[in-house]
């Protein structure tokens, strides 16, 4: 999909107002409703909106902790890997996954209400993990940044 100024323009806002309503998300972009609820839909059906959420207050819902988890995987095979991911996903207290390269095959950012309960996950979910070598956590002390998205003031490349 060709993305044109209006576009970038509906992306930039929805995903800084996510609740914004159709006629003034069109307001802000400068368009019409009906054809701006057209260019959402067709960035849905593209991939390009892939949801909306509500940011919630995990300390105000009692979730006080905050740790990233290194985990170290005694086999880097693809199917491993996969197996790995599958079982993160079923766990909600883990918040995000990503795989990386070099001595850490995953970070885990993990949710809990407070040491015990991620004690608890940790010895009877994380540790004993098929797959699972060895498990070096760090408990967040504060959050200095939080931005989802992406930065539209850097540009974008899938335009050539």
């Amino acid at each position: 999909m060709k993305l044109d100024d209006i576009d970038l323009n509906i992306l930039k806002v929805l995903q800084e107002e996510g609740r914004i309503s159709n006629v003034k998300l069109a307001e802000r972009v400068g368009i019409t409703a009906p054809p701006c609820l057209r260019r959402v839909r067709a960035l849905e059906d593209a991939g390009l909106i892939i949801g909306y959420h509500a940011e919630l207050s995990s300390v105000h819902l009692g979730f006080d902790i905050v740790v990233f988890a290194m985990v170290g995987l005694h086999s880097q095979a693809e199917s491993d890997l996969q197996a790995f991911e599958e079982l993160v996903g079923s766990w909600p207290m883990v918040r995000e996954a990503y795989m990386l390269n070099g001595e850490i095959d995953f970070i885990l950012k993990i949710v809990a209400r407070d040491l015990n309960h991620f004690q608890s996950f940790l010895t009877s979910h994380l540790t004993p993990a098929t797959n699972v070598a060895n498990v070096k956590t760090s408990f967040s002390i504060r959050c200095g940044k939080a931005k989802q998205g992406i930065p539209f003031s850097l540009g974008f490349k899938g335009n050539d």
